[in-house]
């Protein structure tokens, strides 16, 4: 969500940021709504005070001793006709009051109508951001390391995991459906192993360490904005009006909404690990095959809480941009930056960077990480403050996350990049401590 004021005076970038974004927004029905509300509330405003007025009134005329009452007596006038007076006003603000409450009552109705398309508003992107469709536009900002040659035919994840009983499709859909599995053996110990290592190194590196809850209220999810819109790719429990998370982004945002922060308590830095559970409707082709997209996965996330400054919160990109990039590194795999443009990024977001990771099996890069910032837009919808220390004024964080590592879609390049002819499959260097000195699967 973005500030009203901000779509009043800046109608222009709004309406192209929805032209940019490719999202559903009725801007000028908005527009006529927020002008609907604010006449209704003048109106509202002006009658509270005409009542305000005639009941402060009506005490005089109800009591006789008062030295108001006497005075008017003392000018002439008889009791009968301020009590005939009396009755006007009260007939009056009986009126008023009535007109109040038709008119809270047709505000009830405006404003349910304005919060569901203040919903709708995306973020305006950063000008840094590239224009375009959808992710074939998105442009490569750097490439690290060199995909590997193969002297032999490579096998693909599947066949090598299959193999060796470290992956276990068959029973996986036996148990709950398409797209799902099961690690088993040396595959959950790598799987692990690679968690561990990716929580090291946040934790290493300041982020504190926070368990979250997997199931929250919808209220969250609202909050951080995957509802409305995202409803479709999570398991819901309507019952109880909760959402299975896709992130543990939705936890770690949604800990401080409703409450003021002091500014020296941010930046706030934190971590989690979890199961994300995706519905992964409407995928396709071989993004289905194997590990690469499933219903459910691990995932360790950094998010961070900063003040409300567009530099300092850039610099917040960057930084855990560069934390993920850490653990690829420390695994030694290739991967290349990607800028995310605006067809591709979301509704709220101002910039958005993936991560890809070489996977020889696609002969192609495959998203394995996503960094967003998304300005004040979660802080809006969470009612996520702080206080400033110099102008005591509540001002909305700005609050940005990213992957540090989802397995098991990571373990894709890990098997295949350091399989060998004979079949085995070599252990990176970074995870032989978290698996008892194992060094060869196989």
């Amino acid at each position: 969500m973005i500030d009203i004021k901000l779509i009043r005076e800046q109608t222009d970038a709004v309406r192209n940021a929805i032209k940019v974004k490719r999202v559903k927004c009725d801007l000028d029905r908005l527009l006529d709504v927020d002008n609907d509300r604010r006449t209704n509330q003048q109106e509202a405003d002006k009658l509270r005070s005409q009542l305000k007025e005639l009941s402060s009134q009506i005490g005089h005329y109800k009591n006789p001793k008062s030295k108001w009452f006497q005075d008017q007596i003392a000018k002439g006038r008889t009791a009968d006709e301020l009590k005939a007076e009396g009755e006007q006003i009260q007939a009056q603000t009986g009126a008023i009051k009535d007109g109040i409450k038709d008119l809270e009552e047709k505000e009830r109705g405006i404003v349910e109508e304005f919060n569901a398309l203040m919903l709708t508003v995306p973020q305006i992107p950063s000008a840094k951001t590239p224009v375009g469709a959808s992710d074939v536009e998105n442009v490569e900002v750097r490439r690290h390391g060199t995909p590997r040659k193969f002297d032999f035919t490579p096998k693909d994840h599947v066949e090598l995991g299959t193999a060796h009983g470290m992956i276990d499709l068959e029973r996986g859909v036996k148990l709950a459906g398409s797209r799902n599995y099961l690690l088993r053996g040396a595959g959950s110990m790598l799987h692990h192993a690679i968690l561990r290592l990716a929580m090291d190194t946040i934790t290493q590196r300041g982020f504190e360490p926070v368990t979250v809850p997997v199931l929250v209220n919808d209220a969250m999810m609202y909050g951080t904005g995957y509802y409305p819109g995202g409803e479709e790719q999570a398991y819901r429990c309507e019952r109880d009006d909760k959402s299975l998370v896709g992130t543990a982004e939705v936890s770690l945002t949604a800990m401080y909404g409703d409450e003021i922060l002091s500014e020296d308590q941010l930046p706030i830095k934190l971590a989690a690990v979890s199961t994300c559970f995706r519905r992964e409707a409407g995928a396709a082709g071989k993004d289905t095959y194997g590990l690469y997209r499933i219903h459910f996965f691990d995932k360790v996330e950094q998010v961070v809480l900063c003040r409300a400054d567009d530099s300092e919160s850039e610099k917040f990109h960057h930084e855990i941009i560069a934390n993920a990039e850490a653990v690829l590194q420390a695994l030694e795999l290739p991967y290349r930056v990607m800028q995310v443009c605006t067809g591709d990024m979301g509704q709220g977001k101002v910039e958005m960077y993936d991560i890809e990771t070489w996977m020889p099996s696609r002969d192609s890069y495959g998203e394995t990480h996503s960094a967003s910032r998304f300005g004040d837009f979660q802080a809006r919808r969470l009612n996520l403050r702080y206080k400033e220390t110099e102008s005591k004024k509540n001002v909305f964080c700005h609050t940005l996350n990213n992957t540090v590592i989802a397995s098991p879609r990571i373990l894709i390049p890990v098997i295949e990049q350091y399989q060998n002819a004979d079949g085995s499959i070599t252990v990176p260097q970074a995870l032989r401590a978290y698996m008892g000195g194992m060094e060869r699967i196989g």
